[in-house]
């Protein structure tokens, strides 16, 4: 028996149309890593996100250029029929950036700003204030992110120094989360006060350490109701990176705590950036909280598996799904739940196989070569020779076709 997630009650926040928070699905975002200034290029990229599957795509805001930039983006993504809605990202310099383009908020669905990069001393305020009116004047959401490693070093300051009067001070690290905290929620309530609406508002309180992202995001989901996007900052590359966002991110949905995620991967040297988007949505879907594509059950192998086909097989059918999801999405109504099984042996194959929408028991090691397919838990055809991935795969396609009506 599955026991579904209660999802924490949080504002509702409209992002360019995508409903983030008050029991709308978690959404997954992504951000580019191309010069914005480079129109081509980053439309290039963001337009292979959307493909991917990233629901919002952040882009730096950082130059005059890139923020000219902005408008022709959006613009040629319309004109390809991506509709994916954009988010700034600005540090130092957005009241500026803002002010000189205001045609670069116009064409995005949301800014993200931080409090601890918006300006220092006296012009703190002033300079928030800015970014804030611009929200206002063109009715667009803030994240008001606050990461621990660009955290408003005055307010850090002075709690610390709060701390160490206290008869019993806090550990450094306890304070620094409580900075983070106090940081996001003080943000938030000046936002208010210069007239941004509760549910235009989106918090984040980034860290890279995962019992510590648990730690300030259980508090924080406590004490507010705002819309919360997480994310574990600098996650890192390849497995590291993987494992230790999804620690993090699935003990806090598991709660019911957040409404959109961004996996920070660090890429390797020629991988996709859709990567991270492709990992977001397994979380997701393997928590149950939604579904992206049709899942591969397949065994680990073991001295029964010596043969390599059925890796093979269950690598290009998963490959294969993911590829025709793009397809599929528009023209087949719940193909995402599909359940396919590719197994190695006869001592799990059958059973789980039949468990599967569609499952294929391949040949183990001085197994008779033959492999069993089975739709909906009943044996249809018994598949033999060379042909049997290009075989199975038609057979899983005309399952999609039959069972999911256009």
């Amino acid at each position: 028996m599955t026991h579904p997630v209660v999802r924490r009650p949080s504002r509702r926040v409209l992002v360019g149309g995508v409903p983030v928070g008050g029991g709308a699905d978690v959404v997954v975002q992504s951000m580019t890593n191309t010069d914005t200034a480079d129109v081509a290029g980053t439309v290039t990229q963001t337009y292979a996100l959307w493909q991917a599957g990233s629901e919002l795509v952040r882009l730096t805001v950082n130059t005059v250029e890139a923020a000219r930039a902005v408008p022709a983006i959006r613009e040629r993504l319309d004109a390809l029929g991506c509709p994916v809605p954009l988010i700034g990202d600005f540090h130092f310099n957005g009241h500026r950036l803002l002010t000189e383009v205001p045609e670069c908020a116009q064409a995005l669905a949301k800014l993200r700003i931080n409090p601890g990069n918006v300006g220092r001393g006296s012009k703190r305020d002033d300079q928030f204030a800015t970014l804030i009116e611009f929200a206002c004047k063109y009715d667009k959401p803030v994240r008001i992110g606050v990461n621990w490693g660009s955290l408003d070093q005055e307010l850090l300051a002075r709690m610390m120094d709060d701390n160490g009067k206290r008869a019993t001070p806090h550990e450094p690290q306890e304070v620094m989360r409580h900075a983070l905290i106090a940081s996001a929620l003080e943000s938030a309530a000046r936002a208010e006060e210069l007239g941004l609406g509760r549910d235009r508002i989106i918090l984040s309180c980034k860290l890279s350490g995962v019992q510590d992202l648990i730690r300030v995001y259980r508090d924080l989901a406590a004490r507010c109701d705002y819309a919360l996007h997480l994310g574990l900052t600098e996650a890192g590359m390849g497995s590291k990176g993987i494992v230790a966002s999804t620690a993090a991110l699935a003990v806090l949905m598991q709660e019911g705590i957040g409404d959109t995620i961004r996996v920070s991967l660090t890429p390797r040297p020629g991988e996709s950036r859709t990567t991270e988007v492709q990992v977001a949505q397994e979380i997701l879907q393997t928590m149950g909280l939604r579904a992206f594509t049709p899942l591969v059950t397949a065994c680990p192998g073991c001295g029964r598996t010596t043969s390599t086909v059925f890796q093979e097989l269950a690598q290009s059918i998963q490959n294969w799904l993911r590829g025709q999801m793009p397809i599929w999405r528009g023209q087949y109504t719940g193909v995402e739940h599909m359940n396919v099984a590719v197994m190695g042996c006869v001592v799990n194959g059958p059973g789980e196989s039949k468990h599967a929408n569609v499952g294929i028991s391949l040949p183990g090691s001085n197994e008779t070569p033959v492999a069993p397919v089975y739709e909906d838990g009943v044996k249809t055809v018994t598949l033999k020779g060379d042909k049997i991935a290009e075989e199975f795969q038609a057979i899983v396609e005309n399952y999609v076709k039959t069972h999911y009506g256009e």
